[in-house]
């Protein structure tokens, strides 16, 4: 079917994902595929392939593993499979999702530490050093790169560096960055990094995946605490059999990740994208601003997935109706996660451009009830 034919969505979403797709991708996900055929396999591999050069300039010693499932599927699955038995975990909190790997590691009953410096501050490399001075127990690191709890960017360089000064393993959840921030995870010193098809690669969901260095998930063979997550035992089969996944995958979305990633290529790699992304929040925050709303985060905290802002300072503003407006205009938006103030959020990435950011603020300015 020609893209060109597909209908319109009714409107934007304004989300970190799901997030708006192009006509391309869509059209990816009208054909079928059988999981056992060398061609989808060979798509399979080439996604792999693809994800890996991504990952900075020095991809040598490096592999992408595809596992199913959301985002958190992923991160579960590193968190159990890579963390020993007598391994321990500190895990850098500012927000939600590292608030999830927390809750993750103890599911699992693995052993560790949380230092938490809350929700609108960024995470710190000193604390994180005086605690591997005091607990040399500890023998992996993770941290979320984009916090979109709130969108705030923490500094992965500096906490990767003391990570590995006192020889830990670095893990990064980058779900809602890579692809649309730069990453190298070599000269980052990253040992694994998550990620999902529907972020800022522009695909849709069904599957996240795992950036390895390769020798340390040799490392990881009969650690996995759960079968269907077992991340060393996917990879395995993936590289035993040419791109075949364990249990059945979802094909029409890994045809439609591979759409997504030559759009990627397209547009001019993840340094394009991440211009567009940037200038889209760069526009989005001016014009809020302009009218009368304030973001949650000062501007060298801000990344550029997704922005919070304040409530107006109205009792008559409710975000139920504020949303129904918005979407009725035809832009979705998402609500606030964090425990400390009243805000809402909106979404700077997908197929989304400075022009429709312009657009969304005029509709939110002709929508203020206060």
């Amino acid at each position: 079917m020609d893209p060109s034919l597909l209908p319109d969505n009714p409107y934007l979403l304004l989300t970190p994902g799901p997030l708006s797709t192009t006509k391309g991708v869509k059209a990816a996900m009208l054909r079928d595929w059988c999981t056992w055929d060398d061609d989808y396999n060979g798509l399979v591999q080439d996604i792999r392939r693809r994800l890996v050069a991504l990952s900075g300039e020095q991809t040598a010693g490096y592999t992408a593993v595809l596992m199913q499932g959301s985002g958190t599927f992923s991160v579960e699955s590193v968190i159990g499979t890579v963390v020993p038995a007598d391994g321990k975990l500190a895990v850098l909190t500012n927000g939600a999702y590292g608030n999830r790997i927390a809750q993750i590691a103890r599911v699992l009953q693995i052993d560790g530490e949380v230092i938490d410096f809350g929700e609108v501050a960024q995470v710190q490399a000193e604390p994180l050093e005086r605690l591997l001075q005091s607990d040399p127990a500890i023998t992996h690191v993770v941290v979320v790169h984009c916090e979109t709890t709130t969108g705030m960017l923490n500094p992965i360089a500096e906490v990767g560096k003391v990570a590995k000064a006192y020889g830990k393993t670095f893990i990064v959840d980058a779900m809602s960055s890579f692809g649309g921030v730069e990453i190298d995870m070599a000269a980052l010193q990253i040992d694994f990094l998550i990620s999902s098809t529907n972020k800022c690669i522009q695909g849709v969901p069904g599957f996240g995946f795992i950036l390895a260095k390769e020798d340390e998930l040799q490392k990881c063979k009969g650690r996995a605490r759960s079968l269907s997550l077992d991340l060393y035992d996917q990879w395995a089969t993936m590289e035993q059999y040419n791109g075949k996944w364990r249990y059945t995958s979802p094909t029409h979305v890994v045809r439609a990740f591979y759409q997504a990633l030559l759009e990627l290529e397209e547009e001019g790699g993840v340094e394009k994208r991440s211009q567009r992304y940037r200038e889209n929040q760069r526009t989005l925050a001016r014009g809020m601003e302009q009218i009368g709303f304030q973001p949650l985060l000062p501007r060298e905290y801000q990344s550029p997935i997704i922005t919070s802002f304040y409530y107006p300072d109205s009792r008559a503003f409710t975000f139920g109706e504020f949303y129904n407006r918005l979407k009725r205009e035809g832009f979705v938006i998402y609500p606030g996660k964090i425990s400390a103030a009243e805000t809402f959020r909106v979404g700077n990435i997908g197929d989304i451009h400075p022009a429709d950011m312009i657009r969304l603020v005029q509709a939110i300015e002709r929508n203020i009830f206060w």
